[in-house]
């Protein structure tokens, strides 16, 4: 059986403002896969590219719940990566809201969603407190949460007793 090798092409710096203006759309046009692809290719010639990395982070977390193991671990570390505090805490609060919104999606995933949506809210409270004045979207995705987990009734997992041998 024969087995093409195929090699990555690389973007020229000039290209990379049009290349994240694709990224974008393909996100908006609910491809994040197009878009995740096109955020390696800029990052690989421009590895602080700090556009590039939010929006690869947002695609990431477009993708949880499409039974791709891992991702939300991945989009984590790269924000290690975000020079911005503010922009650290938002993008960490907002891979924490949507792994939520994906474990409400599976069978017995109330409690992990909980988890989730109140590791989401703990980073958009940081956020919150570092915003530039009148960015509101910490405030904005606070409520989302907690409007989540009201209307679904999230509760964390009980705490189960531990049984003493006497």
């Amino acid at each position: 059986m024969h087995r093409e090798r195929f090699h990555l092409k690389r973007l020229t710096r000039e290209g990379v403002k049009g290349a994240l203006a694709k990224a974008e759309r393909y996100r908006l046009l609910n491809q994040p896969e197009a878009a995740e692809s096109i955020c390696l290719d800029v990052l690989d010639v421009d590895p602080t590219n700090q556009e590039a990395l939010d929006m690869l982070i947002v695609t990431l977390s477009d993708q949880l719940g499409n039974e791709s193991p891992g991702l939300a671990r991945r989009a984590l570390e790269l924000t290690q990566l975000v020079e911005d505090d503010y922009r650290r805490h938002y993008l960490r609060g907002l891979v924490h809201e949507r792994e939520g919104r994906a474990a409400l999606r599976r069978a017995m995933g109330a409690h992990a969603a909980y988890e989730c949506f109140r590791e989401a809210m703990e980073q958009f409270e940081r956020a919150e407190a570092i915003r530039p004045p009148g960015v509101d979207d910490p405030i904005l995705r606070w409520n989302s949460c907690v409007r989540i987990i009201q209307r679904e009734g999230l509760r964390p997992e009980p705490h189960q007793a531990e049984f003493q041998l006497e």
